[in-house]
């Protein structure tokens, strides 16, 4: 911490179309929301589902991207070129609705500051959008627009009906407002395109508190899922979607041409569709990888369900780990990166662009891959897997680089840094 500091007891308004689950805005919301309370501030949530406490909470469904007026709209203004004077009475009919909500939600709990988390980023809800900006305008409240995915980041926005609400709303250029990025390439595309400036926050993870160890809950997640002690796991930490490249998780299982070698990946397709999923477990099957997809068994919060079955939370899966694997193509940051890096595992990784540019010139020991498993890639695994020596070696050497540039102390100082900005230094 600086020895000056912005005075404490803000009041921050956390606003998104969802704060519930596992997603990735989700969990960094959480753990800014975690430094911003242990600072002796105070935070509060609006969005259209929400797992955050009820009396720091406002609960509105139709701010949810899924709400079925949210789901018409979407269907008529992506992948068409112009809309309908029906489409555009609707989408200003639920802005209007929004936008009185979000100005409840501001004065039932007096808020200071707003944080505008994604979703004047990518138009997953456009209305919402359009409301948040009109409020912002009007308000005139100190704003941090927390940037993960832009639209052109997506092919599935790339031919639209809204061109006009995009550049008005996705995002906003206002003085009051502070834009984060969670990378260089984010920072330099943004300027780009709109002339807007924007500070670089990358994700982050509490190194300064210990990784759970395992005890007698997550002790019997291997029998669970059909493992024995013996087996290797070798976990990927992901949903089942293209641009995760899990094939390369199977060749690398492949060639390792061990039957103890078995992957496990963590969550299902979800909201992605089937047809890759299918893909990877013909693809497994067909070469002879036990690869298991474990999603029934991995919920945000360890819980025994009414059958007295245990579901598990990620942590738990980590702590049986015996190597990360993440060969994606493309990611905004990545936070399966830190997690592995937090639990001491070692890690495969894929040099997507993003990794190149931020995060492999900190010096972290990991084994590379460039679009394909070699036979090296596959060498250094084996090494890493069977010297306990030389794996302890560089999982403490990367857990220390996690420390020093993704912890929450590295937050705690780029949030102080905005808020002098916004309302000066005691």
């Amino acid at each position: 911490m600086p020895e000056q500091q912005v005075s404490a007891g803000k009041r921050f308004g956390f606003i998104s179309t969802r704060f519930a689950g596992t997603d990735g805005v989700t969990l960094e919301a959480r753990k800014w929301a975690q430094v911003l309370t242990q600072c002796s501030h105070e935070c509060y949530w609006f969005a259209g589902r929400l797992d955050t406490p009820p009396d720091q909470s406002m609960l509105v469904p139709e701010a949810f991207f899924e709400h079925e007026e949210n789901l018409w709209i979407n269907d008529q203004i992506f992948g068409k070129n112009s809309r309908s004077r029906e489409c555009t009475r609707r989408i200003q009919q639920m802005k209007d609705r929004l936008k009185d909500s979000l100005h409840e939600f501001i004065d039932r709990f007096k808020i200071d500051v707003l944080i505008a988390q994604n979703c004047l980023t990518i138009p997953m809800h456009v209305p919402l959008g359009l409301a948040l900006t009109e409020v912002i305008v009007e308000n005139r409240l100190p704003t941090i627009a927390h940037h993960h995915d832009f639209y052109w980041e997506r092919d599935r926005y790339a031919i639209t009906a809204v061109p006009d609400y995009l550049q008005m709303s996705f995002p906003p250029r206002f003085m009051n407002v502070q834009h984060v990025v969670i990378n260089s390439s984010a920072r330099e595309q943004l300027a780009y395109r709109t002339g807007i400036t924007s500070l670089v926050i990358p994700n982050i993870l509490d190194f300064s508190a210990i990784p759970p160890e395992m005890d007698a809950f997550s002790s019997s997640f291997r029998s669970d899922i059909g493992l024995s002690d013996d087996d290797i796991l070798i976990l990927q930490p992901t949903r089942i979607v293209a641009r995760k490249g899990i094939e390369h998780a199977i060749e690398l299982v492949r060639r390792l041409e061990n039957p103890r070698y078995k992957l496990i990946i963590s969550h299902d397709a979800g909201d992605e569709g089937m047809e890759y999923q299918e893909f990877l477990t013909d693809y497994a099957a067909s070469v002879g990888v036990d690869m298991r997809i474990i999603a029934r068994k991995v919920s945000p919060e360890r819980e025994v369900d009414k059958q007295n079955n245990k579901h598990y939370s990620l942590w738990d899966v980590y702590q049986h780990a015996d190597m990360v694997t993440y060969p994606s193509l493309y990611e905004g940051f990545g936070n399966a990166f830190l997690e592995a890096v937090y639990f001491r595992k070692p890690l495969l990784v894929n040099r997507y662009s993003i990794y190149v540019r931020d995060i492999e010139p900190k010096g972290f020991r990991v084994i590379k891959m460039n679009g394909y498993i070699t036979r090296s890639v596959v060498s250094e695994v084996r090494k890493v897997l069977e010297d306990a020596r030389y794996r302890q070696e560089v999982v403490a050497h990367n857990f220390d680089l996690g420390k020093k540039y993704y912890s929450y102390k590295v937050l705690q100082q780029k949030i102080e840094y905005i808020l002098s900005s916004m309302f000066g230094l005691e």
